[in-house]
């Protein structure tokens, strides 16, 4: 599909031109899952670049309307904490309702995992920053399910597309993961911007090779939470 392969390249270059892709083999990141990674792409500092995310919120809804389609869903939401401004864009484009679901119900109040007003039936998109693994996506799917909702998108800035765990967890619960870009595409977009040097490329496709054995190799886990 060329308009995908434009908004990866896109999308791709703003990541890198906007320093949201952190490398540093000799000092590992860590996830909150225990697996640890010579890359760390940090989405959340697009929120305070206006016109990159912009254009990547532009781009998220042509890419769902063209592989989707925009009367297929009612309502779109975002989970705690990163993917809420993201949902809030798009909603705001699509001129839908926003939610946004929280990681575990609050402990008090109406006791509510889900904010905002979601109706029975309410066919749900799921917008959050990246995906590593997917886990972090099921707890949020299963909220909206709980709650009488209907999800079967979910769509991401960045997918690291090397854990095949992110789309087989959200493909068992019937949910298609959805992305403007993936690791493969950086590293393209990298090579082209001479962003990396050729240590660095070589440690970086290792990674992408085996990124479990990379991972316990250092100390890490096999596990990722994204």
């Amino acid at each position: 599909m060329e308009q995908a392969k434009t908004i990866a390249e896109i999308t791709a270059r703003i990541l890198l031109e906007t320093e949201a892709v952190l490398f540093n083999p000799d000092k590992p990141y860590t996830f909150t899952s225990g697996r640890v990674s010579p890359i760390y792409v940090d989405c959340r500092r697009l929120i305070s670049f206006p016109r990159a995310r912009s254009k990547l919120m532009d781009m998220m809804c042509a890419l769902f309307e063209e592989t989707v389609g925009f009367n297929q869903i009612d309502a779109v939401a975002g989970g705690e904490t990163a993917g809420i401004p993201f949902a809030a864009f798009v909603a705001d484009r699509m001129s839908l309702p926003m939610l946004y679901i929280r990681k575990k119900p609050k402990g008090f109040g109406r006791g509510s995992q889900i904010e905002g007003l979601m109706k029975e039936g309410s066919r749900v998109l799921l917008v959050e920053d990246l995906a590593s693994e997917g886990t972090s996506k099921l707890n949020f799917v299963r909220a909206i399910r709980a709650a009488d909702g209907a999800i079967g998108h979910t769509i991401v800035v960045f997918n690291y597309g090397i854990y095949p765990q992110s789309v087989a967890s959200l493909s068992a619960e019937k949910v298609q993961l959805h992305a403007l870009a993936n690791f493969r595409d950086v590293m393209t977009a990298a090579a082209g911007m001479g962003a990396f040097n050729p240590a660095q490329v070589t440690a970086l496709e290792a990674y992408a090779k085996d990124p479990d054995a990379w991972s316990t190799e250092r100390g890490g886990t096999k596990g990722g939470d994204a």
